[in-house]
């Protein structure tokens, strides 16, 4: 097999982005009704549901990826998981009896994931048990990673289960493949759509999934067709069968499908569409904030966005098959860059609807998603389209006692509640910074919105395009 080299390689983006319609430059909002569902369209995604396989041959096209640690394994919890207090949570939920699906680029098998399953491949002929692009294994790391005496990282939900559905790669591509600008194509290169999606979700409800994590976006010029009804009814699916469906809510990238920002508020002031996680309230989407508290100028907003966690400065488990240990960056052509966005954001969120489903086995996946929001500490009394109800609180959502009227996922305010006080601990320090500045910080941004972001090329798990 000939593979051609790349011109350089990117870092691992947020949100793996699979192009719609592709968005004009100088796009402006426009008034977009929330999506309907449409029943029907479920049709499609359960055709190839059940047999998981590419929907036509492929190849690998493109080495894969090599993240790199750039230090010695942490001895303080990263500054993502610091500000969770996960020790404290830990005390009432660990996530046990939780399945929680990862459809994404593949998991690699990895000592710290000693339950994970395969759930399929919709990429090439494997068990949904590789990873080449170093995405999904991340991912699984920040839900479900087991701790170690050897560092301080730590999955969210380290007794949970994680259930791979290989579903996107950019490093294949269609045998003679001709049409990478076609709809719902990955941009230049890779292989996965907005239907094998949708095909991946109704699957992994069938295989019992109890929470799935989704950090793929795809953008769509607001206006345009969207050509997403089959990943609607699917993430329906779910919601109906009370399973909670966590999504990114994308990156903003420096052109293409995903270059506008949503920069007003509501849906009346929607430039770019991000589907899954426009569907809500049948998705819980997720924003990304700094460790410093301020909103990542990389998450795209959104009146669907719902919460948010830490998306920079990334720590989870190495992708490289046989590895056992830890990375935090991925070596590129300018250097070493780290990982970051509302892809590893996500995850986080799903841990905690993991945690929350095994405290509370009762909760349906609207009350789960409900309660997740709920105890959310925001920039004031309500939610905003950048981070929705706010940064997560995992301690909060496993002990508060919360009025019976639910908010429900989507609504304009939410009933606050003070914030917890935790118990000291090692980290005390770095976590009050953090959630300080959250609160701080975020309550400015109704006047400082407008930052600009430094946009750079489009950014994503390997740059395919073959040297000039």
């Amino acid at each position: 097999m000939s593979f051609r080299p790349p011109r350089r390689m990117l870092r691992i983006i947020a949100a793996l982005t699979v192009f719609g319609a592709v968005a004009l430059p100088g796009s402006v909002a426009v008034a977009v009704p929330p999506p309907a569902v449409d029943p029907g369209a479920l049709a499609a995604a359960q055709a190839i549901s059940g047999r998981p396989a590419p929907l036509e041959p492929t190849e690998q096209s493109a080495v894969c990826a090599e993240p790199v640690l750039t230090s010695a394994p942490p001895s303080a919890a990263p500054v993502s998981q610091q500000v969770l207090n996960l020790p404290a949570a830990w005390q009432f939920s660990r996530g046990a009896g939780q399945k929680v699906a990862v459809i994404d680029t593949g998991v690699n098998r990895h000592p710290r994931l000693p339950r994970l399953q395969p759930g399929g491949d919709y990429v090439s002929d494997t068990d949904g048990t590789v990873d080449c692009d170093g995405h999904g294994t991340l991912v699984a790391g920040i839900i479900a990673a087991q701790p170690s005496p050897h560092d301080a990282f730590a999955g969210v939900a380290p007794d949970a289960e994680i259930l791979s559905i290989r579903q996107l790669s950019l490093a294949y591509e269609k045998k003679d493949n001709n049409d990478r600008d076609a709809p719902g194509k990955i941009s230049t290169a890779g292989y996965g759509t907005v239907l094998t999606l949708a095909g991946a979700v109704v699957r992994a409800v069938d295989m019992g999934a109890t929470v799935i994590n989704i950090s793929e976006v795809a953008c769509t010029r607001a206006g345009l067709n969207t050509a997403d009804g089959a990943l609607g009814a699917a993430v329906k699916y779910a919601y109906d069968r009370n399973v909670v469906v966590v999504a990114a809510a994308g990156n903003l990238q420096s052109d293409g499908a995903c270059q506008n920002q949503n920069s007003g508020s509501g849906w009346e002031s929607v430039a770019t569409v991000a589907s899954p996680a426009w569907f809500s309230p049948h998705v819980l989407a997720v924003g990304s904030v700094d460790p410093n508290g301020q909103v990542s100028e990389l998450s795209l907003n959104g009146p669907w966005v719902q919460v948010a966690a830490i998306g920079r400065n990334i720590v989870s488990l190495d992708s490289k098959p046989g590895a056992t240990g830890l990375v935090d960056g991925v070596q590129t052509s300018e250097g070493i860059r780290s990982v970051e966005g509302t892809s590893f954001a996500a995850p986080y969120v799903a841990g905690l609807a993991a945690l929350v489903r095994s405290r509370f086995p009762d909760l349906t996946a609207a009350q789960v998603m409900d309660r997740i929001a709920r105890t959310a500490h925001g920039p004031g009394t309500g939610r905003d389209d950048k981070i929705g109800h706010g940064l997560i609180d995992p301690l909060a959502a496993l002990t508060a006692e919360l009025p019976p009227e639910p908010i429900g996922v989507g609504a304009a305010a939410a009933r606050p509640i003070a914030a917890p006080v935790h118990p000291a601990g090692p980290d005390s320090r770095q976590r009050w910074i953090a959630i300080a500045g959250s609160v701080v910080c975020l309550s400015a941004l109704a006047i400082g919105a407008a930052l600009a972001y430094p946009f750079r090329r489009p950014q994503r798990v390997l740059d395919l395009e073959p040297d000039p």
